[in-house]
């Protein structure tokens, strides 16, 4: 999690820093829905690396927006959700959704 200390003065910034990039908001697009498993997420988000996957679960899951609950069964697996404090950011995707298919709808 983000120290306080390390957070930017500016709230959009701190937004921002937490789910600024286009991974990590796919992610969690994805995640608002359902309960998702590594391989699902990697399938699902074309062009999306292992690594780059790796990286931006952990931070979420560092950052307190995604739960990750790993199953002791034979072979063992992980799955990922959001979080109490992910499932906040849920009215900021919807808005972003809402904007990108009037933009498209306006747009030629």
């Amino acid at each position: 999690m983000i120290k306080k200390q390390n957070m930017p003065d500016c709230p959009v910034a701190t937004t921002v820093q937490l789910i600024g990039s286009k991974w990590k908001l796919l992610i969690l697009r994805n995640l608002s829905h359902r309960s998702w498993r590594f391989n699902e997420l990697k399938k699902d988000l074309e062009g999306i690396s292992h690594k780059v996957l790796t990286d931006s679960l952990r931070s979420l899951e560092e950052d307190g927006l995604v739960d990750r609950v790993v199953f002791d069964e034979n072979p063992p697996h992980v799955e990922y959700s959001l979080s109490t404090l992910g499932k906040e950011i849920f009215p900021i995707l919807k808005t972003m959704e809402d904007f990108g298919r009037q933009y498209k709808e306006r747009t030629v």
